[in-house]
């Protein structure tokens, strides 16, 4: 827990994450994220977005609706007692517990008598109207996939799609859950990249394989040790209603092991609810064979927040004399975040030696303005070259361009790479090509 306080205290430090309404004491499990936080969100959903949709065959995106028909949570059985949690609540200071999470029979707060355990639902309510009454009543989504399944026959028709195929979206869910922990691995507001595949009964076991196989290389080849990645078979008995096969994908934490993503085998409990309860035909029809039937659905379901926690968490290093530091810490310790190249929010840095020097700044400001259409870039002028370069490696600055008293006569920068900590004098010329080779 010592390097999760570290990641904590370096996110809020570099403009990665905040205590959400930390100026009237915080609101709790919620949190903003900083500039630095919100490109690494958009650079994981993109990296996310880009292997659905660009490299995976016959996949679609789609934004459905936060608010949605009241009947849409009937169907999926969001509001039964399928989701819901046992709690127990404290008579004397009226706060509630998860029942699996007690420890004895008396408020772990106040040591005050419990009640006996009841269900409390998770989702979020709210009205929707000038009336705040029954038929006013809506729900902030639990989750993004029930949108894609209300509008399986939509995509079907207007993108002319054969099974099988896939359906992608990325967007808010709300829980309102109780135990809320370990920084924003478990939050009550969060973001979901989904992708449900849709495909032929028979076929849906071949289906699972492969997708498992393709979420756990996703991890890996952005930088995820295959070690600290593990696949947890759910059995019978333990898995979501829905689910006729279940695998959790875990990362090992600094808090331990838990799930990062879910791959479900749902066959066809959802399309089935949904068209039993609107009425409404979603079966589908080969045109080739004539066979009419319900789809099985293969999903793969990652929150954004746990994703990038455990990107960072991957990251973050501490070094000391150029290596991996094991021992307990020093001052000389420094820390690097790795991040990979798709995920570092800053590609290059701009840094003229000295501010002072009206030439040099001048020079490194037009190789910024150079840079910036094509990188995410940051012009740094502030503290000594030395100071610069560890606050760029902490936030995971992939390269420094430093400009030089050198640069005004042979237009010559230095370009540092964060990894190797290497530097090579290249052509101011030849710059955008150097670091274009580099980063795609």
């Amino acid at each position: 827990m010592d390097l999760m306080q570290k990641i904590i205290s370096l996110s809020k430090r570099r403009g990665f994450i905040f205590p959400s309404s930390e100026i009237y004491g915080g609101f709790g499990s919620s949190y903003d994220f900083g500039p630095l936080g919100a490109l690494l969100k958009n650079n994981i959903k993109k990296a996310w977005s880009d292997e659905m949709l660009k490299k995976q065959n016959n996949i679609v995106g789609l934004d459905a609706a936060i608010l949605m028909s009241p009947k849409v949570w009937e169907a999926s059985g969001h509001l039964t007692a399928g989701f819901a949690d046992e709690l127990v609540e404290c008579l004397s200071c009226h706060k509630r517990f998860r029942v699996d999470e007690m420890k004895k029979d008396k408020c772990p707060e106040c040591g005050g008598e419990i009640t006996s355990p009841k269900q409390f639902n998770l989702m979020m309510k709210t009205f929707v109207g000038s009336v705040e009454d029954e038929s006013a009543i809506a729900y902030l989504r639990a989750e993004t996939c029930q949108g894609i399944y209300i509008n399986f026959k939509n995509v079907l028709g207007s993108m002319r799609l054969k099974l099988p195929f896939g359906i992608a979206q990325i967007g808010k869910s709300f829980r309102n859950e109780i135990t809320t922990k370990n920084f924003i691995f478990r939050m009550r507001e969060f973001e979901q990249m989904e992708m449900q595949w849709f495909c032929h009964p028979k076929e849906a076991d071949k289906w699972f394989e492969y997708w498992k196989e393709q979420r756990l290389n996703w991890y890996l080849d952005l930088g995820v040790k295959k070690e600290n990645l593990k696949m947890l078979e759910i059995p019978d008995g333990e898995r979501a209603h829905y689910a006729k096969r279940q695998i959790d994908l875990e990362y090992n934490f600094p808090f331990g092991w838990h799930e990062i993503e879910g791959i479900h085998n749902r066959g066809d409990w959802d399309l089935s609810q949904h068209q039993k309860h609107s009425g409404e035909n979603l079966s589908y029809k080969d045109p080739e064979t004539g066979e009419e039937y319900i789809p099985h659905i293969i999903e793969t379901s990652v929150g954004v927040e746990r994703s990038l926690l455990a990107f960072f968490t991957e990251a973050y290093q501490e070094v000391s004399g150029g290596r991996t530091k094991t021992t307990e810490a020093t001052k000389e310790e420094e820390i690097i975040l790795k991040l990979d190249k798709k995920l570092a929010p800053i590609k290059v840095a701009i840094l003229p030696l000295v501010k002072n020097k009206p030439d040099i700044s001048k020079k490194a400001q037009e190789i910024y303005q150079l840079m910036k259409p094509h990188f995410m870039a940051q012009y740094d002028e502030s503290g000594s070259i030395g100071r610069r370069y560890r606050r760029q490696d902490e936030i995971g600055t992939l390269y420094c361009v430093t400009i030089d008293f050198d640069t005004l006569d042979d237009n010559d920068v230095t370009v540092r790479d964060r990894d190797t900590m290497k530097q090579k004098r290249v052509k101011i010329g030849k710059l955008l090509e150097y670091l274009s080779e580099k980063l795609n």
